[in-house]
């Protein structure tokens, strides 16, 4: 048990720490953009290719301090521990902002991936937000299937490590397969396949009189060169498509539960909300999610997914394409409109319909977790020891957005999240990337009352999901108390008739209200109430004896019968996934080492004079090839040059105002003549803007500024530097500075 902890607890790290290179591979890249653009001082560039190293030193003056640092504590246990918030945010939010947010939210609110408890509060959130999503659908046809808030949240959620082990797992084999074969050309487009034979014609010398151009879709499709070009590329391509279908299905056990759980939550909703929907446009909702959110993006793109180094070839990225197209037929009930080519596989679709809806039922049938939330939130109040790893932007966003939403949120003046809120005031503003340190955040609750895991708490004040909510938490509570008493026998909850279910149901809620246990009593009350409400709101519907109902709950029953702790097992497959992210880790590192050689290129040629830098390529270090005596007199020519630069450059005010550096000045007119500004540069690329009044020995105004710091600014169209008594241009700022001080 202690190396199964020791091993996710590795494992989590591990992930926080992939997710900071990624956000520094793509720091350093944006940067290099900079770069290149605006030719920056050799010292500069040292300066950024040392970023990683010490980005987390940024100034105390950009932390929250002591109190507010409590209070942000405070409302991240709370936004944590009741995802209620977080769901309605996210359908509040824009798309623009939805992706920043889900980041925070996946990856660090919720970042210990393999621990229980926060695993399954991020799965409540998903419960929230499909509920409301079900709910808010006017049409069958669009559920799931527009670009919103829910579709964001799936893909987010399988670029999880589970998710991604799964992948590596069981489907890389089969495209590592279909890459050998880089020659293997499956086109079965009728226009491209008439085009490739014509092509080889032309290239042999031979007469393409029998292949004129532009022809039409049908006369192409009618050519007998072309039907016998396509016929065995579609056997090979069933061939393979069936192989990666065998994979899959064979695989079911081995599919995350938190993507098993949200297809049994798809399944769920569906036939709730849609009881006379067929079982087969039921699939095509579960599929939509499986396949074309999770399987078939890291089939078509497997180097972004790690499952390949590099991206693969024409032909077998066509390949590729062609397989997770005609999976996703699988699923849904193609018109071939659009690819009326796709129709030559209608037979291989027909013959593997029946089989795909049957495993995507299968793949819904996995336990609830909700017995052991109430477990997991207690002893998450007794810890002392729960923290997130946050950066100050995280925090800061994540801050704002509450902030903007707040009337929404949290409406009522007793709210919890809105007291804390009201006590941290206006978020403050996002700082520079790189002031964006990582602190540690402790999370404890303000409140002595504990909060709850019970279900209904999670859809208070939301009238959308409050009744899905209660639905799943009736079910919960009636399993936990079949589980309770064993003298029970489950055969009396088999659903032989209608009236015998609903009768069953109710003999169960009755013994546990008439038990000796006061635990088993207050339950028993509580879901006869509950059974009563969901009824009159038409939740379930008593003449059908709650038959949707019952049966969930055989499920639950069957699922829970079977479970066991297999440690050593959970051990092995846990090992594995700690490999991946450490290869993950490896291959951004080796990224980040890509990128600081391509930068020590730039250090090379920034050095040099601007009429003798040479084009280098990216990330190989090249050698001068002059004679040592060559380099060493470049060296000491670019030293006296260095030693020449002024010290510091004095102009006064109308003179600025002049180059148009000063665009306001808030100095009164009468002093304005007494006035000076001081520009120093103490080492390439790094600056000191002194304001200093006559007479007064030291300067009003003292600022260290760095070219990157200006650079970015510009780049981010902000034009004006605030010094409080004056507004600089930062455009013009910039031309003053490298006419003075670069070389």
């Amino acid at each position: 048990q202690r190396k199964l902890r020791e091993l996710k607890g590795h494992i989590s790290t591990q992930s926080k720490k992939n997710f900071l290179l990624e956000r520094d591979v793509r720091y350093l890249d944006s940067r290099i953009a900079l770069l290149i653009q605006n030719r920056m001082a050799a010292d500069e560039v040292k300066e950024l290719s040392s970023h990683l190293e010490d980005i987390n030193q940024a100034t105390n003056d950009y932390y929250p301090d002591g109190e507010r640092t409590q209070l942000y504590g405070n409302l991240f246990f709370l936004l944590q521990n009741e995802p209620r918030h977080i769901a309605s945010l996210t359908r509040l939010v824009t798309l623009g902002e939805i992706d920043t947010l889900l980041q925070t939210v996946m990856f660090t609110l919720y970042g210990n991936q393999y621990e229980s408890r926060e695993e399954h509060l991020l799965l409540t959130m998903f419960q929230l937000v499909l509920a409301a999503q079900f709910e808010t659908t006017q049409e069958f046809s669009n559920l799931l299937r527009q670009n919103t808030p829910v579709s964001r949240m799936m893909n987010t959620y399988t670029s999880r490590g589970p998710g991604q082990v799964y992948l590596k797992n069981v489907i890389s084999g089969e495209i590592a397969r279909v890459i050998e074969n880089r020659d293997l050309n499956l086109e079965i487009n009728p226009l491209k396949v008439y085009e490739e034979l014509r092509q080889e014609r032309m290239d042999r010398g031979q007469s393409v009189d029998d292949f004129p151009q532009g022809v039409s879709t049908e006369e192409a499709t009618n050519n007998p060169l072309v039907r016998a070009a396509i016929e065995p590329r579609v056997a090979e391509l069933t061939r393979i498509t069936s192989r990666f279908l065998d994979t899959i299905v064979e695989n079911r056990s081995s599919t995350p539960y938190g993507i098993r759980w949200i297809c049994k939550q798809i399944r769920s909703l569906t036939k709730r909300r849609y009881p006379d929907a067929p079982d087969s446009a039921v699939c095509s909702l579960i599929g939509g999610f499986f396949f074309l959110r999770y399987i078939n993006p890291a089939i078509v793109t497997p180097q972004a997914h790690m499952l390949i180094e590099g991206a693969p070839t024409q032909h077998p990225r066509r390949v590729l394409t062609l397989v997770a197209k005609l999976l996703q037929n699988l699923n849904n009930k193609p018109t071939y409109a659009k690819e009326k080519f796709m129709e030559e596989l209608a037979p291989f679709v027909d013959a593997n319909r029946a089989r795909i809806n049957v495993f995507l039922n299968e793949l819904c049938e996995v336990s609830d977790f909700y017995e052991n939330m109430e477990m997991d939130q207690y002893m998450a109040l007794t810890k002392r020891d729960i923290s997130l790893s946050i950066s100050l932007n995280e925090l800061y966003n994540t801050h704002a957005l509450l902030r903007q939403h707040l009337h929404v949120l949290a409406p009522g003046a007793d709210s919890h999240l809105r007291t804390l809120l009201d006590d941290l005031g206006d978020a403050p503003p996002l700082v520079l990337r790189n002031l964006n340190a990582t602190m540690d955040l402790a999370l404890f609750s303000k409140w002595e009352t504990p909060i709850l895991s019970d279900l209904s708490t999670l859809a208070a004040d939301n009238t959308l999901t409050q009744h899905d909510i209660m639905y799943v938490e009736t079910k919960s509570i009636l399993v936990q108390i079949i589980r309770s008493m064993p003298h029970l026998k489950y055969r009396r909850y088999k659903p032989e008739n209608n009236s015998a279910a609903k009768n069953d149901l109710l003999f169960v809620a009755e013994q546990a209200a008439t038990d000796k246990d006061p635990m088993l009593v207050r339950k028993g009350i509580k879901v006869r109430e509950m059974l009563v409400e969901l009824e009159h709101s038409g939740a379930i519907d008593s003449n059908d004896g709650y038959r949707y109902l019952t049966e969930e709950i055989l499920h639950e029953l069957a699922h829970l019968g079977n479970l066991r702790d297999k440690v050593e097992e959970e051990i092995l497959g846990l090992t594995d996934v700690y490999k991946t992210i450490c290869d993950y880790n490896g291959y951004l590192s080796s990224q980040i080492e890509t990128y600081k050689a391509y930068l020590g290129n730039v250090r090379m040629q920034s050095a040099m004079p601007k009429n003798n830098r040479k084009k280098m390529p990216v990330g190989v270090t090249v050698l001068d090839p002059r004679p040592l005596q060559s380099r060493r007199q470049q060296q000491n020519a670019q030293q006296r040059r260095q030693e020449a630069s002024p010290a510091s450059v004095d102009y006064r005010l109308d003179a600025l105002e002049r180059l148009g550096v000063v665009c306001k000045s808030n100095i009164p007119e009468n002093r304005q003549d007494k006035v000076y500004f001081s520009f120093s540069s103490p080492c390439p690329a790094s600056y000191v803007v002194k304001l200093y009044y006559k007479g007064r020995e030291k300067p009003v105004v003292n600022m260290d500024l760095l070219l990157e710091d200006l650079l970015e600014r510009k780049h981010n169209r902000i034009e004006i530097l605030d010094l409080e008594y004056v507004h600089l241009s930062v455009v013009r700022l910039l031309e003053l500075l490298e006419r003075k001080f670069v070389c």
